[in-house]
């Protein structure tokens, strides 16, 4: 297939999304139901367009499903702008651990009882499904910076945190496989692959988001310098914590989380005001006002954060389309006898809601709160990345086949299932958040 092809393949698939987002929003579906629609038109399906598949295009895929990563894991950093005293960080955080140890727990338990795998493949096959998607929830997630409901703080925390979290995971599974190498008593599994590339990730990336951002503000205020181009600082960033975490044999992925959360901690307040000034500067012409926002001490920060958050948002969309088409153009390799049905849906219906709920046990949070958080363990792009990792490891071709076919069945199952239900539940919780103020 030629280029103009492809063109206008890409240019209709945008410009239908840019002209019906409005509608979308008021209708029970998502934006990433319908790329997947696009994807299984143009893929063996129908058109015949494109027909990717994990096991022979894994190396591009992979790239691929990284980039999307790393690019939305930078944009969740800088939503979660609470202080980490706020009591709504602690259900984020045990989310993203106690919830995902229990989901893995329970997922492997059910793939060696239900679909006969052996231990280190079902251990590899739930930490495959473990974590929740950063790039298919936004619909979910916090809105913006100023955004602070607890579901949509805690959902966007575990999205962000969970990503990189669960790779240690995926690491035993493959080390149970005999396709790396734990150590003697699983010692360097302990040391490295979890302690180590957990800390070591958060740690570079923090220093990295911290020391860059400060740089810049220095600069800007005080000799206005490094003005502008904020988007190749945020690719930048992005660039330089993730390569620093992997040099380091750390989790890229929770680098660049980190590298966002410590960037937008060099925030200052009023950022609506500067935000309002550089819109009218945009619109008039005139860029003099926000080049003084930008070198304002005051406003420095929050300008800074606030015109990456835009760009990054901006590339998240794009590459949702990209990724969920491919996924589309996937779906022909799903073989759905019935305990693959009932896994997965074992998965969305019961393992996440048991697991949310311990993860949860002894914090203050209304029931509504709660059964919304377990039902919204939306599954994506970062099962498909460890899918497309595993299978860059040498996983065996038949077993890579199967685990291909359940999780693009749980991927698929979670985009509909979830797109369908997003636009009323959250209608209807946000009716009863507006209620409860009232009363």
């Amino acid at each position: 297939m030629t280029f103009a092809v492809w063109a206008l393949i890409a240019g209709s698939i945008f410009t239908v999304m840019a002209l019906s987002g409005t509608l979308l929003k008021r209708l029970p579906l998502s934006t990433s139901m319908l790329y997947l629609l696009a994807g299984y038109a143009l893929g063996p399906a129908g058109l015949s367009l494109f027909s990717p598949s994990p096991i022979t295009d894994y190396q591009v895929l992979e790239v691929v499903a990284e980039a999307a990563l790393l690019i939305s894991l930078f944009a969740v950093g800088l939503k979660l702008t609470l202080p980490f005293s706020d009591k709504r960080w602690r259900s984020a955080l045990r989310l993203a651990t106690v919830s995902m140890l229990i989901t893995i727990l329970l997922l492997s338990a059910l793939g060696v009882m239900l679909l006969g795998l052996p231990v280190g493949a079902a251990v590899l096959l739930a930490a495959l499904l473990a974590p929740t998607d950063p790039v298919l929830a936004s619909d979910v997630q916090l809105a913006d910076s100023s955004d602070r409901d607890s579901v949509r703080f805690s959902l966007t925390g575990e999205g962000g945190l969970n990503d990189g979290a669960a790779f240690p995971f995926v690491m035993l599974g493959l080390g149970l496989l005999g396709l790396h190498d734990p150590g003697v008593g699983h010692w360097r599994w302990v040391a490295i692959d979890l302690l180590w590339a957990v800390l070591g990730g958060l740690l570079i990336g923090a220093c990295c988001g911290y020391a860059i951002g400060k740089l810049v503000l220095y600069l800007r205020t005080r000799h206005q310098e490094a003005i502008g181009l904020d988007e190749f600082l945020m690719l930048g960033l992005i660039g330089v914590a993730y390569g620093i975490a992997q040099l380091a044999s750390a989790y890229g992925f929770l680098a660049v989380f980190a590298a966002g959360l410590a960037l937008q901690r060099n925030q200052r307040e009023h950022a609506s005001a500067a935000l309002k000034t550089a819109a009218v500067a945009d619109v008039m012409g005139d860029k003099r006002p926000a080049e003084v926002i930008a070198t304002d001490p005051q406003h420095a920060g929050a300008y800074m954060a606030q015109a990456m958050r835009g760009f990054n948002e901006q590339l998240e969309r794009i590459v949702e389309v990209a990724i969920v088409v491919i996924v589309g153009g996937m779906l022909t390799l799903i073989e759905l006898p019935g305990a693959v049905i009932g896994y997965v849906a074992l998965l969305l219906l019961i393992v996440r809601p048991i697991a949310v709920w311990l993860g949860l046990v002894g914090l203050k949070m209304p029931r509504d709160q709660r059964l919304l958080i377990g039902w919204f363990g939306i599954r994506g792009i970062g099962s498909i990345y460890y899918l497309l990792y595993a299978i860059g490891q040498g996983l065996p071709v038949g077993l890579a086949q199967q685990m291909t076919s359940i999780v693009l069945t749980a991927v698929a199952t979670s985009i509909v299932v979830h797109g369908i239900s997003v636009t009323p539940l959250m209608n209807l919780y946000s009716a009863r958040r507006r209620a409860r103020r009232t009363t």
